[in-house]
């Protein structure tokens, strides 16, 4: 890859059909306080250990609190109790990802672009994990099924620049690059990725064009940070 990859998003913890959690416990959850969030749910896990929802709801909650252990465990514990839902392996596979576990990520992330085939964020998160391991015709397949489903999305269009562009299919990149610094002129991986890629380009026929920046260098598709989406 060409590039430091960013840790992708959380996915909202919603509920599979048929299945309830706490209201109080779960109003917490929707507020975003995630002290008071796990303080419910750990009691709602312990009066009904088969609740397969509050173990996912739990899990989500120690993530946001910085527990990967514990959030990865309670995911776990959900699946067991027979929870399918594509947002439960894409966020068990995040976690997974920044716990430094990649096999398992790419089965749990691959498991939820199939569950969430209309889900932008599954196909994103699954394009994002096959660049950064370099399976770039795959990368290209999930980064446009996700285009199709939000089309406007400022990082899946970089990402696909920067697939192209490990591809050696420039004039694609630089295509794609430009229109995002005309339309958004403040995202700034596109307009760096514009200029590293207009400064490999020669002056002259007489000049050597410059190699492109390597995953060592600082070609950018996705900001530094680590955003995190309820």
């Amino acid at each position: 890859m060409l590039l430091s990859l960013a840790i992708g998003t959380r996915s909202f913890a919603g509920a599979a059909d048929g299945q309830v959690c706490d209201v109080n416990a779960d109003y917490s959850l929707g507020v975003e306080d995630y002290s008071e969030t796990i303080r419910r749910h750990v009691e709602v896990v312990r009066q009904h250990p088969d609740n397969a929802i509050a173990h996912y709801h739990l899990g989500f909650a120690q993530g946001m609190a910085g527990d990967r252990t514990a959030e990865i465990r309670e995911y776990q514990r959900a699946q067991a109790l027979g929870l399918r839902t594509w947002d439960l392996f894409l966020n068990k596979g995040l976690a997974q990802l920044e716990d430094g576990e990649l096999d398992a990520a790419i089965e749990s992330i691959r498991l939820a672009a199939r569950l969430g085939s209309d889900h932008f964020e599954a196909h994103f998160e699954l394009a994002r994990l096959d660049e950064r391991i370099g399976m770039f015709a795959e990368a290209e397949h999930e980064t446009l099924t996700s285009l199709r489903l939000s089309p406007e999305h400022a990082e899946a269009r970089n990402l696909l620049g920067v697939i192209y562009a490990e591809q050696g299919r420039t004039a694609r990149a630089y295509s794609i690059w430009r229109e995002l610094v005309q339309e958004l002129p403040d995202y700034a991986p596109a307009r760096i990725n514009l200029s590293l890629l207009d400064s490999a380009t020669p002056a002259s026929s007489g000049q050597r064009a410059a190699p492109l920046p390597t995953s060592h260098q600082t070609l950018q598709h996705l900001e530094q940070t680590t955003l995190r989406l309820r």
